[in-house]
């Protein structure tokens, strides 16, 4: 196991290590068991941004440039492709070609759709991951997938894994933070971001959209902070003395750590959300002089903000109920969400890289699948989890490459396949972490976010 074990009597078992944990964490500024563990080797990155485009966004038509799908557009799938398993029986419409034009972009002349021109300008520091691939047609077990790297629910996120390896870089701030489309409608819901057998500790803090993304950060107006903090002392001797008298109390323990981090956050956190000091010049980057950018750009804004101040895992979702699924209408669908996030996430890049952040992040920008070649109510196109495209950016990897393909026209991964576990294993790679080595004992089992495979995609490393 990556941590070590726990002594099971009560009083001197997990009650009592909490305890004498939650005391050292208060002396050395820690956030408990999160602090402890250290990578297995020198990490290339110290922190993540996961930019998730729920829903599925189209790969041919973004990223992996199909001539072939152009010349056959207008006919049925060839017979040489076999039967393709598909949710709405799309085997047999006819082909759609790409919906807008690829271009070459940057020095490495890297091709990318018409549809992000800002995120084009950055062509030279993107990897894309083209031969990528999972196992479920349906979105709700490819979520969980892409998250968990299960189509079950109920396992542990990646981000929670990152949580339990490496920790928080600050006492103050939670190790692994998401920021949901306000729009809702995840399919899958919270579980995406969920601890699972985990201690509940390591789950995502989620951000809430407006004003105020935390929710009681500022204490009653008549309770000074030496008052606000007596009582919390007062509190914490209570809580620990009773946990200490239940062993393996794995709720009770993250619900104090939880109010113990509540605290710590009242002095940091109010600062880190509130982006009314930031810079006309930072506010236009960020989009946030324009209506149906702005939103999306606030939270990309609000994504740098905690990764600057020692978030290790951030995840930011686009997308609401049906987001990125663009089962009618490619165009249509694919041109709302690609105008309210490309110019964001271009500027963030830009920030990134201004603030000294772009070397040691790694970003991942992609979906729960991909789209089929077939069309769909004739301009759309169904689900695809045997190839599809997922874009890395940082430091941490080769920029202004495409590693892997899709077949001739977009349908199956073909060369340099990345299975899910596979880009997991590679993020942790990237974190300092093996990802055989990261495990947990759970109903007498040694379990692992890759399961019994996964492997490290050293080609596209830097």
């Amino acid at each position: 196991m990556y941590r070590g074990k726990f002594l099971s009597r009560a009083g001197s078992g997990i009650g009592g290590l909490a305890l004498s944990a939650l005391l050292r964490d208060e002396m050395q500024g820690a956030t408990g068991p999160a602090a402890v563990p250290k990578a297995h080797f020198q990490p290339r990155a110290k922190r993540v941004l996961w930019l998730f485009m729920h829903g599925g966004p189209s790969h041919m038509d973004l990223w992996d440039p199909k001539p072939e799908l152009i010349k056959h557009a207008g006919q049925p799938l060839p017979e040489s492709f076999g039967e393709v398993m598909t949710r709405r029986k799309v085997a047999n419409n006819p082909l759609l070609g790409p919906v807008k034009p690829f271009r070459r972009h940057g020095q490495s002349g890297l091709p990318i759709s018409d549809f992000l021109p800002h995120m084009s300008r950055h062509a030279d520091d993107l990897c894309v991951l083209r031969g990528c691939h999972g196992d479920s047609v349906n979105h709700p077990q490819s979520v969980y997938q892409m998250n968990t790297g299960s189509i079950l629910m109920g396992k542990p996120s990646v981000g929670s894994w990152v949580a339990y390896g490496l920790g928080s870089e600050r006492c103050d701030m939670p190790a692994f933070v998401v920021l949901p489309d306000p729009r809702g409608g995840l399919k899958g819901g919270p579980p995406a971001w969920g601890s699972g057998f985990l201690p509940a500790t390591y789950q995502g803090t989620t951000l809430r959209p407006g004003p105020k993304p935390i929710l009681n950060l500022q204490p009653p107006p008549d309770r000074s902070l030496s008052r606000q903090k007596s009582l919390n002392h007062f509190i914490r001797r209570f809580n620990l003395q009773h946990l200490a008298e239940r062993d393996q109390a794995d709720d009770l323990d993250a619900r104090i750590r939880a109010y113990e981090l509540a605290f710590r956050m009242q002095s940091a956190a109010p600062e880190i959300v509130d982006i009314s000091r930031e810079s006309t010049a930072t506010r236009k980057l960020y989009a946030l002089d324009q209506s149906e950018r702005a939103e999306f750009g606030t939270r990309c804004l609000l994504a740098r903000r905690m990764l600057e101040r020692g978030v290790r895992f951030v995840q930011l979702y686009s997308g609401d109920t049906n987001g990125w699924d663009a089962h009618k209408g490619v165009l249509k669908n694919h041109s709302i969400w690609c105008n309210r996030t490309d110019q964001p996430i271009a500027g963030l890049f830009d920030d990134l890289k201004a603030r000294g952040l772009w070397e040691d992040t790694l970003i991942i920008w992609g979906g729960e699948f991909g789209r089929m070649p077939m069309s769909e109510q004739g301009t759309g196109r169904d689900h695809n989890p045997w190839g599809y495209s997922i874009v890395l950016a940082g430091g941490a990897v080769k920029g202004g490459i495409a590693h892997g393909s899709t077949d001739p026209i977009g349908l199956r991964a073909e060369e340099g396949k990345v299975h899910i576990h596979d880009l997991h294993a590679t993020l942790l790679h990237i974190l300092g972490i093996d990802h055989k080595r990261l495990t947990v004992q759970h109903r007498g089992k040694d379990e692992r976010l890759t399961d019994v495979a996964g492997t490290v995609v050293k080609e596209i490393l830097a």
